[in-house]
């Protein structure tokens, strides 16, 4: 199975405590990540070890488990995995004035990586942007 690393940013509008506040509630990713459809997590707010499914385009969920968090450096980690395929995403959050910027780093199974940061890389714009 090949692997394959791959990073993502974008920058945008929202101010840098907005974004991570859309990361750190995961009742929120579906606000801007179209791909998310719904979210059952067993955390109002990621922490290492919160554990939940994501329910996305076409019937099609995956489960996941937050890895790591550091809220003061704004980066946290996490593994999503269904049947024996699995990623691991890495997001950063920074200022970026007048805004913010974010960066994706996506990590496993190379055709899985590729075909997901399309998805990926307009969620993460959606992110940063100022409205809504």
């Amino acid at each position: 199975m090949t692997a394959l690393n791959l990073t993502l940013r974008a920058h945008g509008s929202a101010p840098v405590d907005e974004v991570w506040d859309r990361y750190r509630r995961p009742q929120r990713w579906p606000e801007w990540a179209p791909q998310i459809q719904r979210v059952r997590c067993d955390a109002e707010v990621i922490a290492p070890g919160a554990m939940g499914v994501v329910q996305g385009l076409l019937v099609v969920s995956v489960d996941f488990t937050v890895l790591e968090v550091n809220s003061d450096e704004r980066t946290w980690s996490w593994e999503v995995h269904r049947g024996p395929v699995r990623l691991h995403l890495a997001h950063s959050v920074s200022d970026a004035a007048p805004g913010s910027s974010t960066s994706l780093v996506l990590r496993g199974f190379a055709p899985v990586v590729l075909a997901y940061a399309p998805l990926a890389q307009f969620a993460l714009h959606r992110l940063v942007r100022g409205e809504g």
